[in-house]
């Protein structure tokens, strides 16, 4: 009798004991394709880089990116047009005060931000494009050499509206988005490493590119559980 009690409690036991070993081994086979892919563009690597763990308890939904595009679509048109009334009317047709971040509010409050302000701002196009992607609306992301295509971001927005996203919506699996953020923390690290030595970004990359979707990327994994104003892209 005691040994079927411990043969059940080790059947229970063991799959729980494999599940967390498997982390690590998906990890390091995650680290290991996306050095292959870099190294394959002739992009720099460097091995002792840390892998990209899995946090499964910070896994964003569906109405979370949804939100989150919306909001970076609102914030990059102002910050590329300038115009503060359309701002506001953006806002409202999409019902998205609640979806801005205390950052994002004020710069949509402020009639005149800096130029430097408007064009960080509009650099969050590059967001918009990786929360299209982890929706399952855009169907890839392209190697970060080129900038995301605007005009398809703003008829799809324009298209769909906040309820037409939420029902064509369909995050991605998590494993999808960890080998996204695995590959593109590569792409950083290679990325600042030039600057520091004071050279071009190599294989052709684009540096900003590569920053916003380092940053969308970190804040879709839940990458230390940061708020989106607070997203650190450590290399």
């Amino acid at each position: 009798m005691m040994k079927r009690i411990l043969s059940v409690l080790l059947a229970l036991i063991l799959p729980v004991q494999a599940a967390v070993s498997q982390t690590p081994d998906e990890a390091q086979a995650r680290k290991a394709r996306s050095i292959a892919q870099l190294q394959s563009e002739g992009v720099p690597t460097i091995d002792h880089l840390p892998t990209i763990e899995a946090e499964s308890d910070s896994r964003r939904d569906n109405k979370a990116v949804v939100q989150r595009a919306i909001a970076l679509a609102i914030v990059a048109v102002k910050g590329e047009t300038g115009d503060h009334a359309m701002g506001q009317t953006l806002i409202r047709q999409f019902d998205a005060a609640s979806f801005l971040t205390p950052k994002e509010r004020a710069f949509m409050d402020d009639p005149d931000p800096s130029q430097q302000d408007r064009v960080n701002f509009t650099w969050r196009y590059e967001g918009v494009h990786v929360m299209l992607w982890a929706l399952g609306i855009t169907p890839e992301l392209e190697r970060p050499d080129h900038i995301c295509d605007v005009p398809f971001i703003a008829n799809t927005l324009r298209e769909l509206g906040t309820d037409g996203l939420m029902r064509r919506a369909k995050l991605r699996p998590q494993k999808d988005l960890l080998d996204a953020a695995d590959l593109i923390y590569r792409y950083d690290w290679a990325v600042v490493n030039a600057r520091l030595k004071g050279e071009e970004p190599p294989a052709g990359l684009n540096k900003g590119v590569v920053y916003e979707r380092h940053y969308a990327l970190n804040w879709l994994i839940g990458y230390m559980d940061q708020d989106w104003d607070d997203i650190s892209t450590d290399t």
